[in-house]
């Protein structure tokens, strides 16, 4: 039997060659990546300036893959937590947060993470997959489809930024990511910034340089700690690449086109929030054009920490701010739905279909 190819992952040539290959002129690849990726088309019965006869030859030969929506739950502070289907009926979660400047949509590039971080709820699933690039780049088109209908916005784009820090660990996932940016901020599909796009990692060195060649968006970097002996006990990926090596590699990152490097940093009670690690923390990034992102951390039961409470966070950021370093308490948006930064770990074990946050 012939697999049917993902249409939803292919590149505008890639596309074009398809539809050549069934005797058809080369605008109608661009045709049909514009229906996928600025419409979100789900069907090929969607494609109404095609042809039927074309419609039904691509439903022989190919199909849409992305997601569908399982569950939304709209938080009093207006956040909403989507809950996707895969065609494979695995489950993973995108967090839509809007303000009055941006709408921001938070996404997963993993089905579950192999990173293992101790903090993170994610952790205990495990990997299950990576999603595609066509299931990437689904959740941002299925969340402006939601969000068109539910705030009567007008215009097929109402977000406006885009943050891969969901479930999963992107540069573990590289390949499918970089090609769902490439679909993400194509003029012929959706057409955001590249500095409205934001991409998180945990530090996995070797692949932040590919990653900083082979695309063209904002390095986030889930750093946590300032000693390597804590930041191996809370984050395996440590013991693989230390500090010093992770610091080595954003300090090569290049800073051209406004890509300043984020670093997020997680406070939690007696681990990693004392005035001794925002002293350390601000030694490391002496000379670095970046900004901090301390996020006061978000309990889960079971993994056996605490959050930093406001005073000490505030400490925290003022050590920094008087070290020269742009540093910022984010707000943990949310909570009530279980939607904030390492909350997201809906999983339903009956159906093996984990979901979740890497941060």
């Amino acid at each position: 039997m012939s697999t049917l190819v993902d249409v939803a992952s292919l590149s505008l040539p890639e596309l074009t060659q398809l539809l050549e290959g069934l005797g058809e002129k080369p605008y109608r690849g661009r045709q049909l990546y514009r229906w996928l990726h600025q419409r979100g088309a789900t069907s090929f019965d969607e494609l109404s300036d095609l042809p039927k006869a074309l419609r039904e030859r691509l439903g022989q030969v190919a199909t849409i893959v992305g997601v569908e929506l399982d569950l939304a739950q709209v938080s009093a502070d207006g956040t909403i937590k989507y809950r996707w289907r895969t065609t494979d009926g695995k489950l993973i979660e995108s967090v839509y947060m809007p303000s009055p400047d941006r709408r921001t949509l938070c996404v997963s590039t993993q089905v579950g993470c192999a990173m293992g971080c101790r903090f993170c709820a994610t952790a205990t699933l495990g990997l299950v997959r990576h999603l595609t690039a066509s299931e990437i780049a689904g959740q941002v088109h299925a969340a402006n489809r939601d969000i068109r209908c539910r705030e009567g916005v007008s215009g097929l784009r109402p977000l406006t930024n885009l943050v891969f820090m969901g479930m999963g660990e992107p540069l573990h996932n590289f390949e499918n990511v970089k090609r769902a940016l490439e679909i993400l901020q194509s003029e012929d599909g959706p057409g955001f910034s590249s500095r409205h796009i934001t991409v998180s990692t945990v530090g996995l060195v070797p692949m932040i340089e590919r990653f900083a060649n082979e695309t063209n968006v904002k390095l986030a970097i889930s750093l946590n700690a300032t000693l390597d002996e804590v930041r191996d006990r809370i984050m395996p990926v440590n013991q693989r690449w230390k500090i010093a090596e992770l610091m080595a590699a954003v300090r090569r990152f290049p800073s051209k086109q406004g890509r300043r490097v984020t670093f997020e940093y997680v406070l939690m009670d007696q681990v990693n929030d004392s005035d001794d690690d925002a002293h350390r923390l601000a030694d490391l990034l002496r000379g670095m054009a970046v900004k901090v992102n301390l996020i006061q951390y978000n309990e889960n039961p079971g993994l056996g920490f605490r959050a930093t409470v406001d005073d000490r966070a505030e400490r925290f950021r003022r050590v920094l701010e008087a070290a020269k370093v742009d540093a910022f308490i984010r707000a943990n948006r949310g909570r009530d739905i279980a939607a904030a930064c390492g909350q997201l770990a809906n999983v339903e074990k009956q159906r093996g279909s984990p979901s979740g946050s890497r941060h």
